[in-house]
């Protein structure tokens, strides 16, 4: 009877293996789509405004800030985080980034170099890195499952057009992202993000994470967490709240 559990449970073990295998990235993602209310939905939103809090902790403690953050299809993006009446911007157009940074001293808004613009292109696509990725140039391959914090989830490799890594795991039973681990060459310098989903809420029939936490593999930075308290779709935004701003006119 021992053998013949034994064979059963090496049976079994193998089966699972073996279903793991057999599913493709373009399944996983079709699944991942169909989770987060179905491709027409996700394509039906062509701007996004979130509003909500951003708190940084570490060993220099922890501070607060209340966020807001905008999405425009194709792939612009804007936040601004403020804080004691000072706010810094950050975003990117789908060309160039840019920024203005109070608490750094700098009030004007400037231009970011190619490197450091990349985590804002990256986050740009309101479908994420995955829906979508054949038409951004970027490749996806299914990497089997991992742990992770004691889930078995589908790991994908998703190569982005610029060179970028993102390594994005689904949940085995939601097939929505819990966490994704980034990682982007800067100056020469590879760096690694680890971010973390939950609380996935619906707008517009799509469910996004309303919480995400984020730190880096080297334990640098402290962590960031994000809290959405509230999200609009298909708000009105003009091209130009993400473009560098015009130049300020001369006084007479």
């Amino acid at each position: 009877m021992l053998k013949v559990c034994v064979a059963a449970l090496g049976a079994a073990g193998l089966l699972a293996a073996f279903s793991a295998q057999a599913i493709t990235a373009d399944e996983l993602i079709a699944k991942n789509a169909a989770a987060r209310g179905g491709l027409d939905k996700i394509e039906a939103i062509k701007t996004l405004k979130f509003e909500g809090n951003l708190r940084v902790s570490g060993d220099f403690g922890s501070f607060q800030l209340t966020l807001v953050q905008y999405q425009k299809a194709p792939d612009s993006v804007r936040t601004e985080a403020t804080v004691q009446g000072l706010t810094q911007i950050q975003a990117w157009d789908g060309h160039e980034a840019w920024q203005i940074s109070p608490f750094q001293g700098r009030r004007d808004p400037e231009r970011m170099s190619a490197d450091d613009a990349k985590s804002l292109a990256d986050g740009a696509p309101i479908a994420g890195s995955l829906i979508g990725y054949k038409a951004r140039g970027s490749q996806v391959a299914y990497q089997g499952t991992e742990d992770v914090d004691g889930t078995n989830a589908y790991k994908l490799k998703v190569t982005l057009g610029n060179g970028d890594v993102q390594y994005v795991y689904l949940d085995p039973d939601a097939y929505l992202e819990i966490r994704t681990v980034s990682q982007i060459e800067v100056r020469g310098t590879q760096s690694e993000t680890i971010s973390d989903y939950g609380d996935y809420e619906q707008v517009a029939g799509v469910y996004f994470p309303f919480s995400i936490t984020a730190r880096s593999k080297d334990g640098g930075g402290g962590t960031t967490t994000i809290s959405i308290d509230k999200g609009e779709a298909n708000v009105a935004v003009a091209d130009s709240l993400f473009a560098f701003p015009a130049a300020a006119k001369v006084s007479p």
